[in-house]
């Protein structure tokens, strides 16, 4: 297996910025295409945990649109192959002062394009120093 193909790292990288860019500005429309459609498919948030795409989407759809802005640091996208990437980043949110948000997700490629299968999320107290 060939690790981080250019080609597919950009694919990847792509979509993760586009990702980012709908979550920020919560386009629920591209953030719900950006998720496989599958009951399989899951994503463990801050405060919740949801199980199949129907939940991920109705969790969008009442999520408040306010203070999503955040920064990211530190992603780090690996592809595995042709189909297969992890794309992992930390986050800080200026509303939520001496914490890291930390996101890692797992993107499949699809006959419909590239699509995250399954998603984690969590904040803990940021280190002394950085």
């Amino acid at each position: 297996m060939e690790v981080d193909l250019p080609d597919v790292v950009a694919e990847v990288t792509a979509q993760f910025q586009r990702y980012e860019q709908a979550l920020v500005s919560n386009d629920v429309g591209v953030l719900d295409e950006l998720f496989r459609k599958d009951a399989r498919t899951l994503r463990y948030g801050i405060g919740e945990n949801l199980y199949g795409y129907g939940e991920i989407s109705a969790f969008r759809a009442a999520r408040s649109p306010a203070g999503l802005a955040r920064r990211t640091a530190r992603t780090v996208i690996t592809t595995y192959g042709r189909d297969t990437a992890v794309a992992s980043t930390l986050f800080y949110r200026d509303t939520v002062p001496g914490k890291v948000g930390r996101q890692m997700q797992t993107w499949i490629r699809c006959p419909e394009g590239w699509r995250i299968v399954a998603a984690h999320v969590s904040i803990i107290d940021e280190a002394k120093g950085g």
